[in-house]
């Protein structure tokens, strides 16, 4: 299960550093799409395969359902390291993600996300953020004991 928060920074190329610690779960290729929150999200190969099997057993008939898809499949990228354990992060990718110098890695138990420094601050912390306490409540809602 990938965990953990890790600063870096994108150099003027692009290129960011995958943590080692996160690299040992993903692998040394992996896919790097659009997510929620304007993040990205960083799949292994394996979960990308069975992320993009599951959508697409959806019923495509469905906007929300295409909606996604097309956001998430549309915009992933094959990623591989390099020897200094950089990958480069496409044009596209950081426009969505609002990515300037200051990041923040995170891992998050299937993937890991990529945020720029300030927009995790204001999701942790800023004024539209949920407590931890709210989100427990919802999730305790739809059944699963926190």
């Amino acid at each position: 299960m990938l965990s953990g928060e890790y600063n870096h920074n994108l150099d003027a190329k692009g290129r960011i550093i995958l943590p080692s610690k996160l690299r040992e779960e993903i692998g040394d290729t992996f896919y790097v799409t659009r997510y929620f929150e304007s993040c990205l999200a960083v799949f292994s190969v394996e979960e990308f395969e069975r992320l993009g099997k599951s959508m697409q057993s959806l019923p495509g008939n469905m906007r929300d359902v295409r909606r996604i898809q097309r956001v998430i499949i549309t915009g992933a990228h094959l990623c591989e390291v390099d020897k200094q354990g950089r990958f480069v992060v496409p044009p596209q990718l950081r426009t969505h993600a609002g990515l300037e110098k200051e990041l923040v890695i995170v891992g998050n138990g299937t993937h890991a996300e990529i945020w720029d420094s300030n927009r995790w601050n204001e999701y942790l912390y800023g004024d539209d953020s949920v407590s931890l306490e709210e989100a427990a409540e919802a999730l305790n809602e739809a059944g699963l004991a926190f």
